[in-house]
Order: structure tokens, then C-alpha cells, then sequence
């Protein structure tokens, strides 16, 4: 159990990590603070740039067993955070508005525990993953050839959860999180002058064609295996000239399924509309994919581990409102051949501003519980 001064020292460390985001792949200080907050729980193996700036630490009984993984988020997002917080970000336009310092903070409270008691067969491995808001992280982590020797059994996480009561939590078998992936198509003409416009090729009437028919390709609804949902999230048509028609123009639209199935189908869709309209108005297409989300879900028999420790705490736990939307790189772990994995979402309180908002912070009384629950999956499966 973590003691009073345990929690105020990871409380101080989570406020220390939120003054300084790094954003996706840029995560330096945030990965050498992790292996400086390790070195007094004396892991038995500490591996350093997996994927990118990606930690691992390994809590190894020595005796045969299961491999556990339990897996945080070291990534900030670039927003502007709008608080009076004493430990605001001191770094403009970065901020941890999803929780991510206080995921990390979670599994270092882990590691004091496994450092006192480590467990009595199998091995934990603490992963502190890089990149999780671009979807790079998981899958860079995973191709390393450092995670050759670290591939889990189990594998766990967990997200803290604006909307769920505090303390309480969404747990679900099946689909939590969406598949999703960001397309950018670039369209390129040729420029004119202004007053004479037919002498060039301007995209502006695909642009402004392409935005609907992409968005109409996937318009929402109830989330089911058929659920498909495309977002433009942005645009952009020449300069800002009144002397000169356009030849270049951009528009971002996010694709977002269930399940990773229909995406395939949805990006291919998306891909040959693209290039229609390219191609009846004359453009060159150029067309490329960011953010690339496979889905997430829980299995069965990992998630019925957090169920059985949730009852042991007296947590309360339900559906909520999963499986959500929203995207989460995790289920590159929770799919690896071999391995049985599932993420419980930790109720950050009804009121509590969403993630990604620019009021949000984490709530430190969080830390004990999510590392407590954590704690106890460990105990169950390894003794």
C-alpha cells in the first residue's frame, strides 16, 4: 500500500511532469524524469528509447511465469492550457489535457510497490509508452527490437475518465475504442492571374466539392460494427492573395470505424472519390495517412482480471458510455499474438472538464487508486 509520503511525492512528480509537456515524439526530459523517479525502486532491468523516448521497466521474480505489462502515456497535446493551476505548463501551446502525467505518475507508484514485494513468479513490465496522441507510439514501441524480449501475456492500462464519477469505472468486454486515421489530400494545379483565371488550373471547386462527398461518406450514428464517420477537420485553398488563382489546396478528414475491418473499405472509398474529383477537374493528387488508430479491445479474460479487483476494492463498475469514439492506441498491445489485454477507465468525476479541454488536470486522488488497482492485478496473476 502506498503511504502517505509515497503519495505525496508521486503527487508532486505528476505537477512537476504537468509544467513541462512534450508533445508526441518529443518526450527528451519527460523520459529521463521517469528513469530518475525509478532508480530508487531498483527495477531489475530498465530499458530506455523504445520506439522514440519510450521506457521500460521490468519487476522480474526469477522464477518461471506469466510476463504482465502495465502501460502509461508520456505524450502531451498542443493546446493552450487556460488555468490559474500553480503548476501550469510552463511551455506555450503544450499542455497534458488528457492525463497522460498522471498515467505515468500511476505506474511509478506501481514500481514502489513491486520494489517492496516483487512478485512471486513471472515478471512486470512497467511500459512507458511515447506517442500515443498521433497513434505512432504502440506500434514504434512494438516493431523495436528491444520489445523482442519483453513481449506480455497480460497486458493492462488504464484512462482516467471526465463524465464516469470519481473513482468509479467504465469496463466493458468487446470494442472500447474506435479505429481511426487522419487522410490528407493534396490537390495541385497551376497558378494564373487573378483576372485571368482560365489560363491556370485552380482547385477551388474540388476543394469545395470534396468537402461534403467526404463527409458524407461516414455520417455517424449509433456505434455498431457498421459505424463509420468522416470528419474534415481542415482546409486550405492558395494564399492569401487577391492577385493570384490558386493551384494548391488541402483538406484533412478524419476516418473513424468500430472496428479496424471497415476501415479498409472507408479509406478506399474515401481514396477513389479523392482522386475523381482530382481528375475531373484537371489536379494532381497526392494522398497520405497520419494518426493511424487501429481499435481497441478488451478480451474477455483480461477484462474479467480488473472486474475481480474492482469488486475486491468495492469499486463500483459498468458499461458507461463504452465503447466510445474517441481513439486509443492500446489495442496495439491488447491484439499482439499471445497476448490478452484490456484498459478500465477510471471515472474522473461528472463535472470534471473533458479531456482534451484546456481547463482540464488530472486529478491526483486518481494516483493511489489507479495504482492500487493495478497493484492487485499483478498480485492476482503473479502472486
Amino acid at each position: 500500500m502506498l503511504t502517505n509520503l509515497d503519495i505525496e511525492e508521486l503527487t508532486a512528480f505528476r505537477r512537476l511532469l504537468h509544467r513541462f509537456p512534450e508533445l508526441s515524439g518529443q518526450e527528451v526530459q519527460t523520459a529521463a524524469r521517469v528513469i530518475q523517479a525509478l532508480g530508487p525502486s531498483a527495477p531489475d532491468q530498465v530499458l530506455a528509447g523504445l520506439g522514440g523516448h519510450g521506457v521500460a521497466a521490468v519487476f522480474d521474480s526469477g522464477q518461471p511465469g506469466p510476463s504482465v505489462l502495465f502501460r502509461c502515456e508520456l505524450d502531451a497535446l498542443p493546446i493552450h492550457e487556460i488555468s490559474d493551476l500553480p503548476y501550469r505548463s510552463q511551455v506555450d501551446g503544450k499542455a497534458h489535457l488528457c492525463g497522460h502525467d498522471g498515467h505515468t505518475t500511476i505506474l511509478l507508484g506501481l514500481a514502489r510497490l513491486l520494489a517492496r514485494k516483487r512478485p512471486a513468479m513471472g515478471r512486470v513490465v512497467l511500459m512507458f509508452q511515447p506517442a500515443e496522441e498521433d497513434g505512432s507510439g504502440a506500434a514504434a514501441v512494438i516493431a523495436d527490437a528491444q520489445f523482442d524480449g519483453l513481449h506480455p501475456d497480460w497486458a493492462f492500462s488504464l484512462h482516467n475518465m471526465p463524465g464516469c464519477k470519481l473513482g468509479e469505472c467504465w469496463l466493458a468486454e468487446g470494442p472500447v475504442n474506435c479505429a481511426s486515421v487522419g487522410m490528407k489530400v493534396v490537390l495541385e494545379g497551376k497558378t494564373s492571374h487573378a483576372a485571368q483565371p482560365e489560363f491556370g488550373v485552380s482547385p477551388a471547386l474540388a476543394l469545395a466539392q470534396l468537402i461534403p462527398a467526404l463527409a458524407a461518406l461516414g455520417q455517424g450514428g449509433p456505434l455498431g460494427p457498421d459505424y463509420r464517420l468522416a470528419t474534415v477537420t481542415h482546409a486550405v485553398l492558395g494564399e492569401p492573395n487577391f492577385g493570384v488563382s490558386p493551384a494548391h489546396a488541402e483538406v484533412w478528414v478524419t476516418l473513424r470505424t468500430m472496428l479496424d475491418a471497415p476501415m479498409a473499405a472507408l479509406r478506399a472509398e474515401a481514396e477513389a472519390l479523392a482522386r475523381a474529383k482530382a481528375a475531373a477537374h484537371g489536379l494532381r493528387p497526392a494522398i497520405s495517412y497520419h494518426d493511424d488508430f487501429a481499435a481497441c479491445a478488451n478480451d474477455p479474460h483480461a477484462m474479467q482480471h480488473i472486474a475481480t479487483v474492482l469488486d475486491q476494492m468495492g469499486i463500483a463498475h459498468y458499461q458507461g458510455a463504452l465503447p466510445e469514439r474517441a481513439s486509443e492506441d492500446f489495442g496495439r498491445f491488447s491484439t499482439l499474438p499471445g497476448t490478452k489485454g484490456a484498459m478500465v477507465f477510471l471515472g474522473a468525476g461528472v463535472d470534471h472538464p473533458a479531456l482534451h479541454n484546456p481547463d482540464y488536470d488530472f486529478p491526483d486522488d486518481l494516483i493511489a487508486i489507479g495504482t492500487k488497482i493495478f497493484h492487485r492485478i499483478a498480485r492476482n496473476i503473479l502472486g
